[in-house]
């Protein structure tokens, strides 16, 4: 196993629970494309699964451009180039040469119907031995472990946007997630040079129980014309010292996901305050989903 850089020594546990060398990433949306280049250059091999070629076309060109536009912010102990990055990710649509992975990171949909079909064919293909990571935003461990016969090895790790350059996730213990599975994360995530916060399984955990209702509440306000999407903002950036406001977090994380999200926590608790707000659901079906279609409450290049 490669030697470990500055910042992953820093992190790195006394003891190495498992020896993680490759990585399944499955998902290639911002999330998963993320995970992928974090993994990559931290020294692993990577292998990256989507549904389709053109997806994992864009991944690919997104990770190239993510890298040399993070040279620019980010002084790296690297010297690695673009190429030789992604020298370290395999892009398929097979599942089934994840056969050899120590560790699986999923990124999909934020929809149940859709993850609930993933973790069984994941079971069937992936050793014994590995331990596989859900990367929602909402979605309870227990539930995603009840679909698979690898219960004490499903764990949540919820990535931070973007996840190169954060240094801290929120790490969920699902109701049968073992010690061991918890150590292999958090082994992983110090090769990745990240530390953790570890919650008890909860839809929507701590951040996103939090964060979604602030993001809804702050799309009521626009819808109800208390204020304008900037000043939103400029409120919580001024005020109180946030770096972004709640709508520019949205933009950046996605009106889509953070309706899918919303949605969880209304149908787990039953409870009309998480009503998504119905401006979000219609930004959504019109396509304005933030950042990553060019319009969301902002305007993007």
């Amino acid at each position: 196993m490669k030697s470990l850089t500055k910042n992953q020594e820093k992190y790195s546990l006394p003891g190495l629970i498992m020896n993680i060398k490759t990585v399944g990433v499955v998902g290639a949306g911002v999330m998963g494309v993320g995970v992928a280049q974090n993994l990559a250059q931290t020294g692993h091999q990577v292998i990256l699964v989507d549904v389709s070629e053109n997806i994992l076309d864009k991944a690919k060109h997104e990770i190239r451009n993510n890298i040399r536009f993070q040279g620019f912010f980010k002084k790296s102990d690297t010297t690695e180039t673009p190429d030789s990055i992604l020298g370290k990710i395999e892009f398929s649509t097979n599942y089934k040469i994840l056969d050899n992975a120590d560790f699986i990171v999923e990124n999909v949909t934020e929809k149940w119907d859709i993850k609930r079909e993933i973790y069984p064919l994941l079971d069937s293909i992936c050793p014994a031995d590995c331990v596989f990571a859900a990367n929602t935003s909402a979605i309870p461990i227990t539930r995603i472990g009840s679909v698979t016969k690898r219960a004490d090895k499903v764990v949540g790790i919820h990535f931070m946007n973007p996840v190169p350059m954060k240094p801290m996730v929120e790490m969920i213990r699902g109701y049968h997630t073992s010690e061991t599975t918890i150590e292999t994360a958090k082994q992983m995530l110090a090769q990745m040079g990240k530390e953790c916060i570890i919650v008890n399984d909860s839809p929507g955990f701590v951040s996103n129980r939090v964060l979604m209702l602030t993001i809804n509440e702050a799309v009521f306000l626009l819808q109800e014309q208390v204020a304008t999407a900037e000043d939103v903002d400029k409120i919580f950036k001024s005020c109180f010292g946030h770096k972004m406001g709640p709508l520019e977090t949205a933009d950046l994380i996605g009106l889509d996901t953070i309706l899918f999200s919303i949605e969880v926590l209304y149908e787990n608790f039953n409870d009309s305050k998480y009503r998504p707000c119905p401006l979000l659901k219609k930004m959504v079906d019109a396509g304005l989903h933030g950042k990553k279609s060019g319009k969301g409450f902002y305007v993007y290049q």
